[in-house]
């Protein structure tokens, strides 16, 4: 019997636990899809405190907690939560941490001010997500980052991750989205990202401007296929990573009954 080929979902938002853009509904819909068509799913997004914990049921996975992420010589204590996606046998893994996702905001505070820390806040999630398949021992064929908080994954599943066992055959898939903010992450926010010898200083380039767009950018950079998951999206990055030599590339489609993403996920996984 074939194994059932797998598909991750890691994302910043998804319905109907988070709905920041239209793309969370999107993440969702394509998740049961992909479910319903065969693939084994799991899905990751940053449990931040706007999640209600009761309302969802979510639950502490304890034989997956006690991972400790370090960014930046610092360690974080990284908590891993589950719950079971409405109307769908799929499970949603949060990620957790007291000091950066515990907060009655997203990102930013009730004054609409921007969080110092959403960079250590992005690097801790990237890190985060990947160091939990490796403890989840789940060899994903392909995996879908969505969001501008998933943007360093595409760079370290190249560098990083490169020989883990768990990552040997994944592809990566990075979905271009609506820009949601205007304010950089911070003076030291390629340092911050700049987790291992492995990765170069030329490496971080595409991400050098620090904000959503260098997020995109650099996701989609390192990604084996890109799509765009808005109509208004950033024009300098439709004109950069609209036809792609060597990429498959998927253009926005409002009518899109998603069977494009399935057959995108076939081809990435054969």
């Amino acid at each position: 019997m074939l194994q059932k080929k797998r598909i991750l979902f890691i994302a910043n938002e998804m319905s109907p636990y988070l709905e920041l853009t239209e793309f969370a509904e999107i993440v969702n819909k394509l998740a049961i899809k992909s479910n319903d068509s065969g693939f084994e799913v799991r899905c990751i997004m940053p449990r931040f405190g706007t999640v209600n914990e009761r309302r969802h049921r979510l639950h502490e996975v304890v034989r997956l907690s006690g991972i400790n992420v370090a960014v930046d010589n610092d360690d974080y204590p990284l908590q891993i939560k589950v719950a079971s996606l409405p109307n769908a046998r799929l499970q949603v893994y949060f990620l957790d941490n007291e000091d950066l996702f515990k907060r009655k905001f997203v990102f930013h505070d009730e004054q609409e001010k921007w969080f110092e820390d959403n960079g250590l806040r992005t690097v801790f999630y990237c890190k985060g997500a990947l160091e939990t398949v490796k403890k989840f021992g789940w060899p994903p064929d392909v995996i879908h980052c969505s969001g501008w908080m998933t943007g360093l994954i595409p760079l370290y599943l190249k560098t990083v991750y490169k020989k883990e066992p768990v990552f040997a055959h994944s592809k990566c898939v990075y979905t271009i989205g609506q820009p949601t903010f205007k304010e950089k992450l911070g003076a030291d926010f390629l340092k911050l990202a700049n987790i291992h010898a492995n990765i170069k200083e030329k490496d971080l380039e595409p991400y050098k401007e620090a904000n959503n767009t260098g997020l995109f950018r650099g996701g989609a950079t390192y990604a084996d296929a890109i799509t765009f998951g808005a109509e208004k999206v950033d024009k300098k990055l439709v004109e950069e990573f609209g036809k792609i030599r060597g990429k498959k590339v998927l253009s926005f489609n409002a009518e899109s009954d998603l069977t494009d993403y399935l057959q995108l996920y076939t081809d990435l996984s054969k």
